[in-house]
């Protein structure tokens, strides 16, 4: 069995697992799974500091980005798209593809989202219905400031759609005070259950553009307003994943359960950055470090691939890659949700110490003692 340490899929804990095995019903007709459903939605949204309304979809993460796509764009609709990373440009296609015209806002891939600058340009670019933006973009590991960017486009009235799949519960997410109207979240990442499923919060904002729409919604599995009235109806627009949602809900518990896992993903996320600059070895970034995924760029003398395969075959540990314009560029370590431990990260960073050396990279320092030192 392989340790997981790549910024999502992460790893499961047992109780996750065991939960997923319990005796199903049938989630259509049994109305103690409708309450069971609604009040693990609102252990979600508790979780994210809002009044709003969860969705759980049954869908990998994805699905709930188009989800929020699909439900809100019309055709001709202006969207801005913030650009400061791979996903974050990525929103352009979802919006495209449901007929709307996105407008993209380019930024540096290696410097956290320059608020003031978009202030500059919202004050003669605002005609927007909504705007999109990353909260974690992962393939780089940029964090973007959503407590000052959503305030600032509903200050213009522009709708927000953040997708936080890579965020949330490893950095702090308060949706309402954050004034997100879109709030994106998956099964995979700092929640530590299985891929499969996504949720989605939404606001009443959120809610009244979707019902006054003058063009349906081109979509049913990606049609959130299929799910507005689940619980009068006590009926699902699909057959509900049940297995998977009873894991969720575990997850969710497991959270609920850890009143310091903001604090320990940024001791951590911290150490490890820390750590490898004192290594010698180069943070992707210049700014916008999160605390749930650290980059690091290959050193010239080896190869993505080479480190990737070592850490896989001789200790047994899976880091990632990246992809797109990163590719081969640089080294992924996922420290978010039950993989944000420091034993964890010692076993990661021991292991990594050795395939670097035996690369021939010259560490200035010892990778795992290092981040222990750092820790306490």
């Amino acid at each position: 069995m392989y340790k997981i340490m790549t910024p999502g899929p992460t790893q499961v804990a047992e109780n996750v697992r065991t939960a997923r095995s319990r005796v199903c019903t049938n989630p259509d007709i049994d109305t103690e799974f409708v309450e069971f459903y609604k009040e693990t939605c609102e252990l979600i949204s508790s979780l994210l500091f809002t009044k709003n309304e969860t969705y759980i979809l049954d869908g990998e993460g994805i699905l709930g980005l188009e989800a929020a796509c699909a439900s809100l764009t019309e055709p001709g609709d202006k969207v801005l798209v913030i650009d400061n990373g791979i996903y974050g440009k990525g929103f352009a296609d979802f919006v495209s593809m449901y007929g709307g015209k996105p407008e993209i806002y380019h930024a540096d891939y290696l410097r956290t989202l320059d608020v003031d600058a978009l202030a500059s340009y919202l004050e003669i670019h605002h005609d927007y219905k909504y705007a999109t933006l990353v909260h974690c973009d992962t393939p780089s590991g940029m964090l973007n400031d959503i407590g000052r960017i959503c305030p600032l486009l509903k200050k213009y009235g522009i709708l927000t759609v953040v997708d936080s799949v890579s965020a949330m519960f490893g950095e702090p997410v308060r949706a309402d005070d954050f004034q997100i109207d879109l709030l994106c979240g998956g099964s995979q990442k700092a929640v530590s259950a299985p891929p499969g499923l996504s949720f989605v919060v939404v606001s009443e904002d959120a809610k009244n553009a979707m019902k006054n729409r003058k063009t349906p919604i081109a979509s049913f599995y990606a049609n959130l307003t299929t799910f507005f009235n689940y619980y009068e109806e006590k009926w699902f627009p699909y057959t509900m994943p049940i297995s998977d949602i009873y894991g969720l809900r575990a997850a969710f518990d497991n959270i609920a359960a850890d009143p310091d896992i903001l604090k320990r993903h940024a001791i951590i996320g911290s150490a490890a950055r820390e750590t490898l600059k004192a290594a010698g070895l180069k943070l992707h970034l210049e700014s916008g470090f999160s605390n749930t995924v650290t980059v690091f760029d290959v050193p010239e003398e080896i190869t993505a691939d080479a480190i990737l395969k070592e850490m896989k075959e001789k200790h047994n540990i899976m880091l990632a890659g990246s992809f797109d314009e990163f590719s081969g560029k640089v080294i992924r370590i996922g420290h978010m949700g039950a993989n944000a431990t420091i034993s964890n990260m010692i076993e990661t960073f021991t292991a990594l110490d050795k395939v670097l050396r035996e690369l021939g990279v010259n560490l200035k320092i010892s990778l795992p003692e290092y981040f222990l030192k750092f820790t306490y």
